[in-house]
């Protein structure tokens, strides 16, 4: 698997599509009451589906990071019992199968690695390859560094160790990070939901009061001022509370 490509199920595909038809009809409702604007919108999905594949590919590479800090702890473990790396793999394999579910990413991925040393590859090998297919920095300095020290009579546990403590120590200081901004990510998203709860109202309370806005040239350009104005702040708003580690 190409951790930095994600493939939509069919199932996802619909959920997904569904939900921007059901965005797109609020916002022509609220911002234009014109099904012209429904339809102008529709597009748009593929910047939805762009974005969306960015954030679960983020996701999905974060939870990865995660798993692969306790394979290689458990490795870490074995290693120290007395196995060579590749039994220290395949001890590993073992105990991530009770922690996590068979479909989990690190499970299948040291599954795999397992298949393919019974078939004479090496391990060096592997975890270079796993690290290319993530495109994550802590996983590729890790099979280089383990390639390096194989090769030449390092010491692995050490290595380990190390790699260990620099992970773990990233992942404290993005919950930290995560745990200062969730006050300000939750205000983020109230922020950008007033506008919409303000149109609401008044569309409930007094639908006639819009009128010019939706009837009107210099109304509905307004309004569609207004709307683009409107989804550069939420986008602008997304980005400052976006943080990287």
């Amino acid at each position: 698997m190409d951790y930095s490509v994600y493939r939509f199920s069919p199932v996802e595909l619909l959920r997904y599509l569904g939900a921007y038809v059901l965005l797109d009809g609020c916002i022509s409702f609220l911002f234009f009451r014109s099904f012209s604007a429904f339809l102008i919108l529709l597009p748009g999905v593929v910047l939805f589906f762009i974005q969306l594949k960015a954030s679960l590919v983020q996701k999905r590479k974060r939870e990865l990071t995660k798993q692969f800090l306790d394979a290689i702890q458990l490795m870490l473990a074995a290693l120290q019992a007395g196995y060579s790396p590749e039994n220290a793999l395949r001890e590993s394999q073992k105990e991530l199968r009770k922690m996590y579910s068979p479909d989990a990413a690190i499970v299948r991925e040291f599954y795999w690695m397992d298949a393919q040393m019974r078939m004479s590859r090496n391990l060096e090998e592997l975890l270079l390859d796993f690290g290319r297919r993530s495109d994550l920095p802590d996983i590729v300095s890790f099979a280089e560094v383990f390639l390096t020290a194989k090769r030449t009579g390092g010491d692995l546990i050490a290595i380990i160790r190390n790699t260990v403590s620099c992970i773990r120590q990233k992942q404290e200081t993005m919950q930290e990070i995560e745990t200062c901004m969730a006050g300000k990510v939750m205000e983020q998203n109230i922020m950008s939901l007033i506008p919409v709860f303000i149109l609401v109202y008044v569309k409930l309370s007094s639908p006639e009061f819009l009128d010019v806005m939706y009837e009107t040239p210099v109304g509905m350009a307004v309004m569609g001022l207004c709307f683009a104005v409107y989804l550069a702040a939420y986008f602008w708003g997304q980005s400052i509370v976006r943080i990287e580690v």
